[in-house]
């Protein structure tokens, strides 16, 4: 793997240029090798890393895309939860229309947290359930929008189109936004999902990770290939299946944990 190769070599040319005898110094260069690694500054999201005196976009509209069975959902949910928790007016899009059960699991998950969610029957166009839901938010004065989508990735050349769509519908409302693009990534899924994350950001730009499922055997340690050579943060992990189980993602604790 590219980022591997450039990690050895960078590892070995420090211990030579810092003269390293013991197994801890090279374990502690390591370490903060890879935390490096994570520190990328952004990929042109409105929302998350951007100073906290700047004031949000009302309503802030986070498109969250991923493919059918990353969790993508379920953190939707945890997200708006967060949200709520932090005093917002949340509105739930459910544009992944090519499923009933898509629909009917964010309905639910909406009750849970509270949560608004506009829908339309099964096999609708999801950018009519996107625009539904951006004048619903106009008109409530709501602080966010988070929509759902598809995530038929074996079908790709038909679900990037459809992404597309959604984003022009998205744009025709506010032409900044929307102002994240949020994929959630398997936890557990290796070299895949550095493909997923190309093929998303072709289609719509994603501006951040969400790696969802980490409270199982997977560690996430694609996100490095992620952040080295397509230069997208990782935002949150989702660490349970409780709503409160989503937490802002600390490129240091992700390291230790990974050495624990």
């Amino acid at each position: 793997m590219v980022t591997t190769g450039s990690l050895i070599e960078r590892l070995q040319a420090r211990a030579k240029d810092e003269g390293m005898k013991q197994p801890e110094q090279v374990r502690q260069s390591l370490k903060e090798e890879l935390t490096a690694i994570l520190a990328v500054k952004g990929a042109g999201g409105q929302l998350w890393g951007k100073d906290t005196g700047t004031s949000a976009p009302k309503p802030a509209v986070i498109l969250v895309v991923g493919v059918n069975g990353s969790g993508k959902t379920t953190s939707i949910a945890k997200l708006a939860w967060s949200l709520k928790d932090d005093g917002k007016r949340v509105i739930l899009a459910a544009a992944d229309t090519f499923r009933a059960a898509a629909i009917d699991q964010l309905q639910q998950w909406g009750q849970r947290v509270q949560a608004e969610v506009v829908a339309h029957q099964q096999g609708a166009d999801p950018g009519a359930v996107v625009f539904d839901a951006l004048t619903a938010a106009e008109r409530r004065s709501a602080d966010v929008v988070i929509i759902d989508t598809a995530g038929r990735l074996h079908t790709k050349a038909n679900l990037m189109e459809e992404l597309r769509k959604v984003q022009r519908v998205i744009q025709r409302k506010d032409p900044s936004s929307p102002h994240e693009v949020l994929l959630v990534l398997d936890a557990t899924t290796g070299q895949n999902a550095l493909l997923q994350a190309r093929y998303f950001t072709e289609a719509v730009q994603v501006t951040g990770l969400l790696l969802a499922k980490l409270d199982g055997t997977g560690k996430g340690g694609i996100v490095f290939a992620i952040c080295d050579q397509l230069g997208i943060p990782v935002r949150f992990v989702g660490t349970g299946e409780q709503p409160e189980d989503l937490a802002p993602f600390v490129a240091e604790d992700f390291v230790e944990a990974l050495f624990a």
